[in-house]
């Protein structure tokens, strides 16, 4: 089984989003399919077939949940003691060599990734350029638009 590395937060995330599933939204939808087959003929009968298809993507879902928790393998970056070196969970400063840009981020797994909220998976190409360097070293980024070059401002584990 392939391992899924995630931050303590993450872990908690992903086991709160199973609950829901398991606990709110799949009863929702019996209750939902079963207030359908009271109205009669469930052949022709459009409620019924949207809750039947809301409980097949839910039941996709909670599979996919229930896969990716038991495959958890939960990094608490705080009891790290790399001094320096961007590892999974660090957040990690960055500027441009070009343009001198600052940017902030927090390597994550897959399932945390929010570019919005600055977190990045380790799997993105600008996590996979960071990891396993130090503070101070210059990485070059393969992105779309060409090769970025990035300097290593500041490593934190929090």
């Amino acid at each position: 089984m392939t391992k899924n590395p995630v931050t303590p937060a993450g872990y908690v995330a992903l086991v709160a989003e199973l609950k829901q599933y398991r606990e709110v939204i799949r009863p929702g939808i019996v209750r939902d399919i079963e207030e359908a087959r009271a109205h009669g003929d469930i052949s022709e009968n459009s409620e019924y077939e949207d809750a039947k298809e809301r409980q097949s993507h839910a039941e996709g879902r909670i599979k996919e949940l229930e896969g990716r928790v038991a495959a958890s393998e939960i990094i608490d970056v705080t009891r790290l003691t790399n001094a320096g070196r961007v590892v999974f969970g660090s957040t990690v400063t960055i500027e441009s060599t070009t343009t001198g840009e600052t940017r902030t981020w927090r390597i994550v797994g897959e399932d945390e990734a929010d570019v919005d909220k600055l977190m990045i998976s380790y799997k993105s190409p600008i996590g996979k350029a960071l990891i396993g360097k130090n503070k101070g070293d210059e990485v070059v980024v393969q992105a779309p638009s060409g090769n970025q070059g990035w300097e290593i401002l500041e490593v934190e584990y929090k």
